[in-house]
């Protein structure tokens, strides 16, 4: 996969000011980062969208996959930056054409994405955004899930990537672009 051309990156460490930490959520001993309160602030939002589109001005995207329910935050905005169409990746029995899907592991469970089977046309550049990149099971689905319709994958952007959870291991080989890392 070609990487775009370096550019100037904006600054996005004043963006984890405004990120919420919440202790023992959703289970004891993790520590919860909330982008609510980074979604409410109207510079915070402004600076996270042009930040992200950045990253992929050059590299000629056609659509940009959001998967429920965070992706569809995200992917609109930064597909309208970028020029592009959106494509969301739903749950089972949410679309109501023709869908290809997708089932993978999760650490306590499987779990199962669908995508309108014309949604994507072979050849097709893509970028898939989401939220956050943890153990990268979602979004290594997506991949596999817009690959298998004939995309090609651009690559992947996230808000925040916790990087202790090392799921960028599950993405070589793909432009992987996150805007905050954690390490713990």
């Amino acid at each position: 996969m070609s990487k775009p051309a370096p550019q100037q990156r904006l600054n996005c460490e004043p963006l984890k000011k405004l990120i919420r930490e919440v202790p023992d959520f959703p289970k004891k001993g993790i520590l919860f980062y909330d982008i609510t309160t980074l979604l409410k602030d109207k510079l915070g939002l402004a600076m996270l969208i042009d930040a992200l589109s950045e990253h992929y001005l050059t590299a000629g995207i056609d659509l940009v996959l959001g998967m429920e329910a965070r992706g569809f935050i995200f992917g609109p905005a930064v597909a309208y930056r970028l020029n592009a169409g959106f494509v969301p990746l739903r749950k089972p029995g949410k679309l109501p054409a023709a869908t290809a899907k997708f089932d993978y592991a999760l650490e306590y469970g499987t779990n199962t994405l669908e995508i309108h089977k014309d949604a994507i046309q072979k050849g097709q550049r893509v970028l898939i955004v989401d939220d956050l990149l943890a153990t990268g099971g979602t979004a290594e689905a997506t991949a596999r899930l817009a690959h298998s319709l004939g995309a090609e994958i651009a690559g992947l952007g996230f808000v925040v990537e916790l990087d202790f959870l090392k799921g960028r291991d599950k993405l070589e080989g793909y432009d992987v672009f996150s805007l905050l890392h954690y390490s713990e």
